[in-house]
């Protein structure tokens, strides 16, 4: 049996600092006050999505439509969403700006101020009310994460400013959180402790010697492993051999771009976008797993991304692809963009579903919202959105269903239902109506 241990417990080098997944040594120490925590996670996907082979055909009890079939392995974890709708994301008197509008209403439920200058106006999101109360419980109040770099300034959408259309995250008004797309600046930045030159010495001596972040808390991990049962000792080797590979797919692709200095983070990202979206989930998956942060948002592409998905064989941009006008040759290599999407977060999910905490997992202890701010494409509509809802939030969560709700029922009634089962009690978040009916 193992002997009891802190849940803030770390694993500590020069510059280093590892912090540990949940074990059953941290029930025995603080009893029921130990219990895992719900994360939440927002992922966000641009562009709306092929609707016709997207959204069930049947409610109830799940039946995977075309596009989600992916997430066979993970169907029991997960609730398909109709209905839902950020309204403030349609136009007002202030006209064209639809991409803009829906990735900033996405989790505000808040019309943007239109402007291309720095006089940026929105509203609190969702992840961040849930930051304000609970961030404080761990090492990072919050993750924001992406795989395509955004701007704070400059016309990105007929007028709105490229903060709206690159950011979900917003701490207030005129304060959008900046996301992280550099998966090795964001492993560095988890597992990083002392001030930034000890961080860079440590990172320079791995890049020099081709040593491991583990070959500098071994002494600590091995001390502490001999304290667990055998359980926890299973799952400190599956968490540290998890920290390693990543290591080594960073490597991999850091190889191709070298940088001038050895302690010089590189900047560079995986041009292969499939792997890109998977390093940065699997960098969330840790964040949560060592209870670093309980709140993560990660946005696959920026709103309005024009980018071709070579990956797949489509060298059309993706936006001008969803402009399909029903065109079937885009209405397919629209489906084939948002089954590729999908397949990432089948990847993201089935990992988090292969952590173990006390008698469930990770995914069991999550809630999960996929999706993104426009519908369809061509049509730029913001109601009937396509959203995920993944995880048992602790076990309060139903599964495997296809839920269809009222049409243009305020997706911010969900957020303030998912706010209430981490602790976060509000009354009112943007244009919500009251908590979400039927879904917990």
């Amino acid at each position: 049996m193992s002997a009891p241990i802190d849940r803030r417990t770390f694993l500590r080098g020069v510059g280093v600092s590892l912090a540990l997944p949940y074990l059953d040594a941290m029930t025995l120490a603080q009893s029921a006050k130990s219990a895992a925590p719900v994360r939440t996670a927002f992922l966000f996907v641009p562009n709306g999505v092929n609707m016709a082979s997207w959204t069930p055909t049947s409610t109830g009890a799940l039946e995977l439509s075309p596009t989600l079939q992916a997430l066979a392995k993970v169907k029991s974890q997960i609730n398909v969403v109709t209905g839902l709708a950020q309204m403030n994301a349609f136009a007002g008197a202030d006209g064209p700006g639809d991409h803009a509008r829906s990735c900033a209403a996405w989790l505000t439920g808040v019309h943007p101020f239109k402007t291309a200058g720095s006089d940026i106006k929105l509203g609190i999101s969702a992840d961040q009310v849930a930051a304000q109360h609970i961030g404080k419980l761990t090492k990072f109040p919050s993750l924001e994460l992406g795989c395509e770099r955004g701007g704070t300034s400059g016309d990105c959408d007929s007028g709105y400013s490229c903060a709206y259309s690159s950011s979900i995250s917003w701490r207030g008004p005129s304060t959008p959180n900046a996301k992280e797309v550099n998966p090795r600046a964001v492993f560095e930045r988890l597992f990083g402790n002392g001030n930034s030159a000890e961080e860079a010495a440590n990172y320079g001596q791995r890049q020099i010697a081709r040593r491991s972040i583990l070959d500098f808390v071994l002494e600590d991990a091995s001390s502490l492993i001999n304290r667990l049962g055998a359980r926890d000792q299973e799952k400190i080797e599956e968490y540290l051999q998890g920290v390693r590979e990543i290591e080594q797919r960073l490597a991999n692709f850091e190889k191709q771009n070298p940088v001038a200095g050895v302690a010089e983070v590189p900047k560079s990202a995986p041009q292969d976008r499939g792997e890109h979206i998977r390093l940065v989930g699997d960098m969330m998956v840790l964040a949560f797993q060592a209870d670093l942060t309980r709140v993560c948002t990660m946005m696959f592409a920026n709103e309005g991304s024009n980018r071709p998905y070579r990956e797949i064989g489509i060298t059309d941009g993706h936006h001008d692809i969803s402009h399909h006008g029903n065109d079937p040759s885009k209405l397919d290599k629209k489906q084939q963009i948002d089954t590729f999407h999908v397949a990432q977060l089948a990847y993201i999910l089935e990992k988090m579903q292969s952590v173990k905490e006390g008698a469930g997992t990770l995914l069991d202890n999550t809630m999960l919202v996929y999706g993104g701010g426009i519908s369809d494409g061509n049509r730029h509509n913001h109601d009937d959105l396509p959203l995920i809802v993944a995880g048992r939030a602790g076990g309060k969560l139903k599964s495997d269903r296809h839920l269809v709700f009222p049409s243009q029922t305020p997706m911010n009634n969900l957020f303030l239902s998912m706010l209430d089962y981490v602790g976060v009690d509000v009354e009112k978040l943007g244009d919500s109506t009251g908590k979400l009916q039927g879904l917990f």
